[in-house]
């Protein structure tokens, strides 16, 4: 029989694990680039761009906003997935397996 108050406690269970997860994203990072690593951008867990790198031979002003741009979508993305991923490490097995339940928007 479903014990609702199990699951309650499942979900405060769950809450706790992703604010840890939460406050641990800060400190974790990735790294986007492009054009071949010329531009590179580093986000935290928490999808904040925390430092940019530029070639220094790249010289072109329009194609280097371009490699900015596309380095810091790289680095979004990656600072996304990696935070889904930490969240649904933390939490597997925890709940289960409800339909459209997904946890890993949690991460942010």
């Amino acid at each position: 029989m479903f014990d609702m108050m199990k699951m309650m406690g499942k979900v405060k269970e769950v809450q706790e694990r992703v604010k840890i997860v939460q406050e641990q994203l800060a400190h974790k990072t990735v790294v986007g680039e492009a054009g071949a690593g010329m531009v590179k951008a580093t986000a935290n867990g928490h999808r904040k761009i925390i430092q940019i790198e530029i070639d220094s031979a790249l010289s072109d002003v329009d194609m280097a906003k371009d490699l900015i741009i596309a380095a810091v979508n790289n680095a979004i993305e990656k600072a996304d997935e990696m935070a889904k991923e930490e969240v649904r490490k933390e939490t597997e097995g925890m709940m289960p397996n409800i339909p459209g339940l997904d946890l890993g928007k949690f991460g942010m």
